[in-house]
């Protein structure tokens, strides 16, 4: 069958799996759970959230089950995977910061408890519960909580089966190095001019691991797409679908996706779109030359998140052909927002040599189509901004959502209640201790109800640092500052979600409770003593 054909069929079998009932097998049975993430891909990319770039499989994933319009990720991939696995926040599983360099565990314990650079053994993950509650457990794709030591690995972490990159970045046609790929707990070899692609290669094996099971029991898979990550790496055929489509540049690109968000009921047109940022020119101020190289970095990204669809596709396909995928809840969102990092030849050549903007890919896009990914939102991954943490979230169960397909819900929630509202529809349950050791208690709660069209209890008080970079929001109200500065910023959400307007000096007893209440979570949670503020706060980093 060729992709064409395949492609068709994907988009027929879905939509007649939302339209039929669950099998009476899948139906006696706890759901299949599939958490897919993507990476650095901003919040108004895909077609249901917006964006021009062809993702109809995603987009019906969203069209027969539930969209969320102000869902958080914690502004960074490894953080945010810390969160995603633990319903923890990130500094109490010993990644507020940046997974570890190869150093010492005693290097590591001198950046303090929060920022070791590993899960730590004080929380539980997914997989661990849920192998516990006698599901499957597999993972294909990045992992990024921690290597250089394979206690810290996805296989000692709870799954049964991995493939995929322990580190957070690697080339998409050719991983080597101490960035190559592991299956299980064994390092494997790429051939260097084989036709392998990250993103083919990790729906592979995510679907022979489901396939290779001998039983009815049900399983947990999380795939982990590198992709659209830098480097940007795209399949040529991909590429020239784009080539030619991003021409008019991102100020009218930003406004053409602005006005389909409000169409879609995702944006209140009230708030309007934030200016251009300051690190990106105007699109008309560019040479023909400068606009033609920029027009093919953009159609690179579009080509991977375009591969990533069809993947998901491969996997919703799979799921049907087993009469699963009405009973499996599927999760799709992303780590952070679109990223602004500059990068140019990264570790001399480390990822490929494809590193020319004009031969097959390119190492980044750069900060004004990283604009035109988070629009309408102001900055970009790191920052705690609404333009770096947040993320569409599409909760797809044809079982398990009754009467919601397609229905956008504001409720708001971040990445702790993905593990809450997974051990929900499971009913497995969070343990006090594991292995002997007494580990958090759960932060969040589950968005289960939502599925139903109940209501799901908010949180009263929400809290990010990334980097220096602080952020509370408490109902519509939401307050920012950098780490080592006093001030603070404060935005009503409801009426400026792209937070434009400060109202902090006309609310000053409101700031100082919302201040007063991070201070408390950041003690709390081991956000603070934070040894290395004074160097790094504020830098943006890699990954």
């Amino acid at each position: 069958m060729n992709r064409r054909d395949f492609l068709r069929m994907c988009g027929v079998t879905l939509a007649g799996a939302a339209a039929g009932s669950a099998s009476g097998r899948a139906s006696k049975q706890r759901p299949n759970v599939i958490l897919i993430m993507v990476d650095d891909m901003g919040y108004s990319d895909i077609g249901c959230y917006g964006g021009e770039i062809p993702t109809p499989h995603i987009d019906r994933l969203g069209a027969n089950g539930l969209r969320f319009s102000q869902f958080y990720n914690t502004a960074r991939c490894c953080p945010t995977r810390a969160s995603l696995m633990t319903g923890l926040h990130p500094h109490q599983t010993g990644i507020g910061g940046m997974t570890n360099s190869p150093r010492k565990i005693s290097d590591l314990d001198k950046s303090g408890y929060g920022y070791t650079g590993f899960l730590n053994r004080d929380c539980v993950t997914m997989a661990e519960v849920l192998k516990d509650a006698g599901y499957h457990t597999y993972m294909a794709g990045k992992w990024h909580l921690g290597y250089h030591d394979k206690d810290r690995w996805p296989l000692q972490r709870g799954f049964e089966r991995f493939y995929g990159t322990i580190s957070g970045a690697c080339s998409y046609f050719w991983p080597h190095g101490d960035r190559s790929i592991t299956h299980d707990n064994t390092p494997v070899t790429i051939e260097r001019d084989s036709d392998y692609y990250t993103t083919d290669a990790f729906t592979d094996h995510a679907i022979r691991f489901v396939e290779e099971q001998k039983d009815e029991k049900p399983f947990f898979l999380y795939l982990a797409y590198n992709a659209p990550h830098w480097p940007l790496h795209a399949k040529e055929e991909d590429i020239q679908k784009f080539v030619g489509k991003y021409t008019e540049g991102w100020d009218e690109l930003r406004r053409q996706r602005f006005r389909r968000m409000v169409r879609m009921g995702l944006m209140d047109s009230r708030w309007g779109l934030s200016p251009r940022d300051d690190g990106a020119r105007a699109w008309d101020e560019l040479t023909a030359k400068q606009k033609r190289q920029l027009d093919y970095r953009m159609a690179v990204y579009a080509a991977q998140i375009h591969c990533a669809d069809y993947n998901i596709c491969r996997l919703v396909e799979m799921l049907k052909t087993r009469d699963q995928l009405d009973n499996t809840l599927i999760l799709f969102l992303s780590d952070n927002g679109g990223c602004a990092e500059p990068y140019k030849d990264l570790g001399g050549g480390k990822f490929s040599d494809i590193n020319n903007p004009e031969k097959g890919g390119a190492i980044s896009y750069g900060q004004g189509w990283a604009n035109a990914s988070n629009t309408p939102f102001r900055r970009f991954k790191v920052w705690v901004h609404e333009g770096g943490i947040s993320t569409p979230l599409i909760a797809h169960w044809p079982a398990g959502i009754k009467g919601q397909a397609g229905r956008i819900t504001h409720d708001v929630g971040y990445l702790i209640d993905v593990m809450p509202t997974v051990l929900d529809v499971t009913g497995a349950r969070y343990p006090k201790r594991y292995k002997g050791r007494e580990i958090h208690p759960l932060e969040g709660r589950s968005l289960a109800p939502a599925f139903t069209d109940g209501p799901v209890r908010p949180h009263e008080w929400m809290f990010w640092e990334h980097m220096g970079h602080c952020a509370v929001r408490h109902g519509k109200w939401k307050a920012l500052k950098e780490l080592q500065e006093d001030t603070w910023e404060l935005y009503d959400l409801e009426a400026d979600r792209c937070e434009l307007t400060d109202l902090a000096q006309g609310h000053p007893a409101l700031v100082h409770e919302m201040a007063r209440q991070w201070q408390a979570w950041a003690e709390r949670c081991h956000v603070l003593p934070k040894r290395w503020v004074k160097k790094d706060a504020g830098r943006s980093g890699s990954h």
